[in-house]
């Protein structure tokens, strides 16, 4: 249960970037020599990455604060706890021809960005390998990955007619070619990306929008040759990758449910500190601004590669907006938390061009406007996106349909409601944000304890 409180303030850091935990120790498990990635992000799907990549040959292991190096990456070896603060990890790269066969099925438990960037790089391989993942998961379309990697050269087979997981992978060499993305999805794109460093020649890649571009800033670091003119890609084949070491920022994903959380409620301040802004990341910045949320960038920076800063957010006025087109990409895993700030702002707000919600962890499009409507909120549901009445939200009962995002918006949602709201499900946060119920209690206290 999630209750309303009088004030919402104080300071929180949320977990390492999921998106580029995934990269960092995927990549670096593919290059040669060893690198350290600080500040890792170990949520469920980032811990199905690194078991895969284990299973593949390489060694990831966590360092702890007294040096000791460990393979149970979230539990502290001293006190036994599930600690996944701060964590340091240490991966071993195979390099060049250094994966080996797996000698089970390789399961990317409910991660997405797992078994779609895995594809990519088991399309390349000399031997044979399957992927799986849970019941979400094995639900998920993988058919937009299986189409071009097939014009690669690779050899795959999954059930469905080539559009589910379990999917089987045959040793194949890869030619590059030219390829277009039907959709604007960085998970695609990354897939793509990597199948091109095993691939013969040049692979390029047609993007019908811009989207998070941690793939092409890591593999361009680690010594591959990348090219960009506009939407279009070009990767060159049978570069050597050089292990790094990466510093990783806070996710803004999970930083965005405080961001909405302050500029809703009626007395707040919260700083999320050292959170990731790449610009193709920031969708949410924009639109909180657009819709007059008091949401302020300080104390910028790069680290790693990455631009990162201090984000603060305040008690604010908002107004409903329209959104679509190109900034969907940009924030397409903060929708269900905007459609909440949406539900209490002043108008009428209007999201298209979102579809891709439909095929999430969820129905993202058809969960959020269920469960807003059952605390009180006025959406409408369009194939593409919401329209989304301001007004009052007065709790309820919602559920999280096992869709972390979803758990974390509706909890977000019952900070501004005028009763409190029972979460079904919430246990699903550790996905991506293990820390999230304690956060929420230390920045509201009394929220999620009984009366």
């Amino acid at each position: 249960m999630v209750r309303p409180v009088a004030e919402l303030r104080g300071e929180v850091t949320v977990p390492g970037d999921k998106s580029i935990t995934h990269r960092s120790v995927m990549l670096n498990a593919i290059a040669h020599g060893t690198a350290t990635v600080t500040g890792a992000g170990l949520g469920a799907d980032c811990l199905s990455t690194a078991a895969c990549m284990r299973a593949l040959g390489a060694t990831v292991r966590r360092q702890w604060a007294d040096g000791q190096l460990t393979d149970d990456l979230p539990r502290n070896p001293v006190t036994g706890q599930d600690e996944r603060a701060d964590a340091v990890l240490v991966v071993e790269g195979v390099g060049e021809g250094g994966l080996r066969e797996p000698a089970d099925v390789l399961d990317a438990g409910n991660s997405g960005t797992t078994a779609r960037l895995l594809s990519g790089i088991l399309a390349g391989q000399r031997f044979f390998s399957v992927l799986t993942g849970d019941a979400s998961l094995r639900s998920r379309p993988m058919g937009r990955v299986v189409q071009p990697l097939r014009q690669l050269g690779a050899r795959l087979a999954s059930r469905t007619e080539d559009t589910l997981l379990p999917l089987a992978v045959m040793p194949a060499h890869l030619q590059g070619t030219s390829l277009r993305m039907g959709v604007a999805s960085a998970q695609l794109k990354s897939c793509l990306l990597l199948a091109g460093v095993y691939a013969q020649g040049v692979t390029e890649i047609d993007q019908p929008e811009e989207s998070r571009d941690h793939t092409e800033r890591m593999l361009a670091a680690q010594g591959v040759k990348i090219e960009q003119d506009g939407l279009r890609l070009r990767v060159h084949g049978g570069a050597l990758l050089r292990a790094i070491d990466v510093a990783v920022p806070g996710d803004i994903s999970s930083a965005a449910f405080w961001l909405v959380a302050g500029c809703i409620h009626p007395k707040a301040r919260v700083v999320v500190r050292n959170v990731g802004v790449n610009p193709t990341r920031t969708g949410i910045l924009d639109v909180l601004r657009d819709m007059g949320g008091r949401v302020t960038i300080t104390n910028e920076r790069v680290a790693g590669g990455e631009p990162v800063a201090d984000l603060v957010a305040e008690s604010s006025e908002l107004r409903g907006v329209d959104v679509g087109g190109a900034l969907i990409p940009r924030m397409i895993d903060e929708v269900p938390v905007l459609a909440v700030a949406a539900a209490v702002a002043r108008g009428r707000t209007t999201i298209r061009d979102a579809a891709e919600l439909r095929v999430k962890e969820s129905d993202r499009l058809s969960a959020t406007a269920r469960e807003l409507t059952a605390l009180g909120g006025s959406v409408q549901e369009l194939e593409d996106g919401l329209v989304i009445e301001g007004g009052r939200l007065h709790g309820g009962e919602a559920e999280s349909h096992a869709d972390h995002r979803m758990a974390m918006s509706m909890a977000v949602a019952a900070l501004a409601s005028g009763a409190p709201a029972f979460i079904l499900g919430g246990e699903c946060v550790d996905i991506s944000y293990p820390t999230f119920w304690p956060d929420l209690e230390r920045l509201a206290p009394g929220s999620t304890r009984e009366a």
